[in-house]
């Protein structure tokens, strides 16, 4: 069981059934996480402007609220924290609700601690603070700071999109098979179909292809994705 300290980074749980979030308060106090608890958007959001969370928990349904908008919300006022969303469908389209949303990842209900922990374990661990820029062309992804940059142009990413990105920038030129993108960039037990690789590849299209700039992450039918100039 771990202790957790007031130093330790806080992650803010926003839900509607008091049972529910005070469970998954529990689990992360024994865990050694610290956390706040939060019930209904207004609450939500309010905490979300003091404690500066580094990770943002909301359930999609809200009682009279909506998990999708306070999400959009709380990507309007600058929370740049990775915003995960509890989700009791597991579709295309509600994969797409949330990524245009600004969340950047969802968990399914019924709520299952040990699930919810390795979610947790992956969006806080620390990355190496040594660790050097991928440059592919003229795009290069920061490390440190989870963004993208492409002739000068700052890209903001999610955290699965940076996820992502990086997984085709470490093997570049490479035909990546869908399985194995899924494997290693969904790797906690991920149980989907793979068009949600279809739906982040868009979204990472949007973001780092410029009116007059080549198209980086090509398609190859039937088999995946690779990273080329052409």
């Amino acid at each position: 069981m771990g202790t957790a300290t007031v130093t330790d980074p806080k992650i803010l749980l926003i839900g509607a059934s008091e049972g529910q979030t005070r469970q998954m308060g529990t689990d992360l106090k024994e865990a050694g996480y610290a956390s706040v608890m939060a019930y209904g958007a207004q609450e939500g959001l309010a905490q979300a402007s003091q404690i500066n969370p580094a990770l943002v928990v909301v359930d999609r349904l809200l009682g009279n609220d909506s998990g999708l908008a306070l999400c959009q919300t709380l990507r309007s006022k600058g929370i740049k924290a990775p915003i995960v969303l509890l989700m009791a469908k597991d579709n295309l389209e509600d994969r797409v609700a949330c990524l245009e949303c600004g969340a950047d990842d969802y968990f399914l209900k019924p709520y299952r601690a040990d699930a919810f922990l390795k979610i947790v374990h992956l969006y806080l661990q620390t990355a190496p603070a040594d660790t050097e820029n991928l440059r592919f062309g003229e795009l290069t992804l920061d490390l440190t700071n989870r963004h993208a940059v492409r002739s000068g142009r700052v890209i903001d990413l999610t955290m699965k999109e940076f996820e992502l990105l990086k997984y085709l920038m470490e093997h570049p030129r490479e035909v990546l098979p869908r399985e194995q993108i899924l494997e290693n960039v969904w790797g906690y037990d991920f149980v989907g179909e793979s068009n949600v690789i279809e739906v982040y590849v868009r979204y990472l299209r949007l973001k780092i292809d410029g009116e007059d700039e080549k198209r980086l992450i090509q398609t190859v039918r039937g088999v995946g994705y690779v990273l080329r100039e052409s």
